[in-house]
């Protein structure tokens, strides 16, 4: 039986939590929020601790202390993960939703993340210090979900 369909969020292993991660790396994206309706905005700038090529974090271990904005999911309450893009597993597993087909724990293939274009590998770029963070609304992005 697969894990995610028996069990909770909170009930899973690390094992089962981590193996759920797609490798998207939406979640490292910067995002902005609207504050007079609370809707989340992707843009295309990344944390600077992310691997474009592997969309895995450089530094995820510690990441939460070299990014004091970096989220550890595993510490939020499932209510807070309306910010996750819809194609997250931890969100659609919180929903009550399937995963998709190209989600690796059911296509079985690391590489049906990126074969599907759900990964941010193609249009992403790493923070740079250089950055203006007043400017993030220009890196705004759209999916097709």
């Amino acid at each position: 039986m697969n894990f995610w369909k028996t069990k909770t969020l909170p009930e899973m292993t690390t094992q089962e939590w981590e193996s759920l991660c797609d490798g998207c790396a939406k979640c490292c994206l910067h995002k902005l929020e609207d504050e007079d309706t609370g809707n989340i905005y992707f843009t295309s700038i990344a944390c600077r601790l992310i691997d474009l090529t592997s969309c895995r974090c450089t530094r995820y271990a510690e990441r939460t202390q070299i990014i004091p904005d970096c989220l550890d999911l595993r510490q939020l309450e499932t209510s807070q993960y309306h910010w996750l893009p819809v194609t997250c597993a931890y969100r659609l597993v919180h929903e009550g939703k399937e995963l998709p087909m190209w989600h690796p724990l059911v296509s079985k293939n690391t590489a049906s993340v990126e074969a599907s274009g759900i990964s941010i590998r193609s249009y992403a770029r790493k923070e740079l210090e250089s950055d203006d963070i007043d400017d993030l609304e220009d890196f705004i992005i759209e999916w097709l979900e």
